[in-house]
């Protein structure tokens, strides 16, 4: 077993142990408040369909990687909890909450892979742009089939059942009027 120290998240990848440090504020509170906002109408049926577990950190078995995203949901009828270890069936939807220091590997590293080990659905949410893409999975690769900024309500794969609000997602975090890229 390998021991990561506190404050740290730990991945296997390509048969080694990649450390880095737990994510800031608004990306804590983002994957915290969409885990709540989904957990009610699709882990527990109230007010959605219900149908899902929805887990925060997972330890997913991927390929050839141990993956950690942010929240991993799998259709009930294809959910497996493990007893120990990682989880080895492949989520139904990953959603990852960019941050400065893991967007490029996000991006670059875990969505190929997520692509190769069959996730249907993957979900991109910049939480100080204050962005969503949602990508579906194709024969060759992720489509990219939605991308949202601000506070618009919408019904977004897999979750389509029920409309999401998205200035929920960012709290008080939404600027209407800043610029869109980083330069002033």
């Amino acid at each position: 077993m390998l021991d990561v120290r506190e404050g740290y998240v730990g991945e296997i990848v390509g048969g080694q142990l990649r450390v880095h440090p737990r994510p800031g504020a608004p990306h804590a509170e983002t994957t915290s408040d969409l885990g709540g906002l989904l957990a009610a109408p699709f882990r527990f049926g109230r007010g959605g369909p219900g149908g899902w577990v929805i887990v925060d950190e997972p330890r997913v078995s991927l390929v050839e990687d141990i993956r950690v995203p942010d929240l991993a949901g799998w259709r009930t009828e294809r959910y497996t909890r493990p007893d120990e270890g990682p989880y080895r069936v492949v989520p139904d939807w990953i959603c990852e909450v960019l941050s400065p220091r893991t967007a490029i590997l996000d991006r670059t590293e875990k969505l190929p892979l997520y692509a190769r080990a069959g996730v249907a659905c993957v979900w991109l949410i910049d939480p100080v742009g204050c962005t969503l893409e949602v990508y579906r999975r194709q024969a060759d690769g992720y489509l990219l089939a939605l991308t949202a900024r601000g506070n618009a309500t919408l019904r977004i794969t897999p979750f389509d059942a029920i409309e999401l609000e998205l200035g929920l997602f960012w709290g008080d975090r939404f600027d209407p009027n800043a610029p869109l890229d980083s330069e002033e």
